[in-house]
């Protein structure tokens, strides 16, 4: 499920420290990311990811109305889902049918699905959705449990943005254009980063925050280790550009050792 500064309900379940999508965000969810939904924006992130699955299974953790998900089915991965959000999955059942992609409706960090997979994914930052370490420790150890002996796990994700928060500034903004305005406000202490959202709907604005998790590379990688899984690569876009101290967000990779400690 993607998650660019995203736009949610904030409900909550007794399985997950994630904020869950409601309805009305989820009808709306495809409208207001058209352009990451575009050809010219999923063409690189598909090549990359049906590179690394190769003749294998794909399972994308939060898989939503499948942005992702549903393309990469398209190029003739095996793909299945995980999802908390019960009508993101119905947005994606209006595209395709549970056969074609299976989803089970699930908390990321803990649900299990059957098999073994090549490549586990989890895009557009979305593990920021888990809001506590221990949390995102779980997601790490749910990914390994899923891959076959060398299989990947592939995170896209944000660099937090304290190089932008002066001292004595609380909110960094994101956006600001005719139709939206977001900020974001930043605890420090705890690593916890909420967006606000102003969006034009008509003749108002509507306004929505969520809540998340940022989380350093490094810290990253070394969550990797804890579930058994090692550094292959990281880059700063699905293109394959080398990753640096002035990159935005990062695409990481980890591999699942072929004769790997027991998990």
């Amino acid at each position: 499920m993607g998650r660019q500064r995203s736009r949610r309900r904030a409900e909550w379940s007794a399985v997950t420290d994630s904020e869950l999508w409601g309805r009305a965000s989820a009808e709306r969810y495809d409208a207001e990311e058209t352009v990451m939904s575009s050809a010219a924006v999923l063409a690189p992130t598909l090549d990359f990811l049906a590179e690394l699955a190769g003749d294998g299974r794909a399972l994308e953790f939060a898989i939503g109305t499948g942005r992702v998900g549903i393309p990469l089915r398209g190029r003739g991965v095996p793909v299945a889902g995980i999802e908390l959000s019960e009508h993101m999955v119905a947005v994606l059942r209006r595209k395709i049918d549970q056969d074609t992609l299976p989803v089970t409706i699930g908390d990321m960090a803990t649900t299990v699905v059957p098999g073994e997979f090549a490549l586990v994914y989890l895009v557009y930052n979305t593990i920021s959705n888990l809001l506590t370490q221990d949390a995102q420790v779980r997601c790490f150890r749910n990914a390994a449990r899923h891959l076959r002996p060398g299989g990947r796990f592939v995170i896209e994700l944000e660099v937090p943005p304290l190089r932008l928060l002066p001292p004595g500034q609380v909110a960094v903004p994101f956006d600001v254009s005719a139709r939206h305005l977001g900020f974001d406000t930043i605890d420090v202490v705890e690593q916890l980063l909420v967006s606000h959202h102003f969006t034009r709907d008509g003749d108002h604005y509507r306004r929505d925050t969520s809540r998340h998790r940022y989380a350093w590379p490094a810290e990253l990688d070394l969550m990797a280790r804890i579930a058994g899984l090692e550094p292959e690569h990281r880059y700063a876009d699905w293109a394959g550009t080398p990753f640096a101290a002035d990159s935005t967000k990062h695409i990481s990779v980890w591999r699942k050792p072929v004769r790997g400690r027991p998990l």
